[in-house]
């Protein structure tokens, strides 16, 4: 059974910084690519960014770039989200996702990702 695990999220003020991490159990992540969604509080999931394990090839959103990096760390078989310079608009669930089909174009449809972790929430103040 694969199992995503989100953690890290927290309450930082605009303009701090906040780490989120992924870790996998079940599975490992390399030959998938690792991508990064959020949720605010009645908007729609929307893409963050990805990873691929195996190139390390990145793809942000416009709103994140520059301001967000994802990485990976193999001997923990963990990725990270690193956000700094946050705003509030930045406030949302963030949930970690695998998707086995490799790196492409499509990175940011959520719809191929098969595994979603619980989410972790992040929450910017003014």
């Amino acid at each position: 059974q694969v199992q995503l695990v989100e953690s890290g999220g927290g309450l930082r003020q605009a303009g701090g910084s906040l780490r989120v991490s992924c870790t996998a159990s079940g599975r490992t992540f390399s030959s998938y690519v690792i991508g990064w969604f959020r949720q605010a509080p009645e908007k729609e999931r929307e893409f963050v960014a990805a990873i691929d394990w195996s190139s390390r090839s990145t793809a942000y959103a416009d709103s994140v770039k520059d301001r967000f990096t994802t990485s990976r760390d193999s001997a923990r078989n963990t990725v990270y989200l690193q956000m700094n310079s946050l705003k509030p608009e930045d406030t949302a669930v963030y949930f970690c996702a695998t998707e086995p089909r490799g790196w492409g174009p499509w990175v940011e449809d959520e719809d191929i990702y098969d595994y979603w972790g619980q989410g972790t929430q992040v929450t910017v103040s003014s």
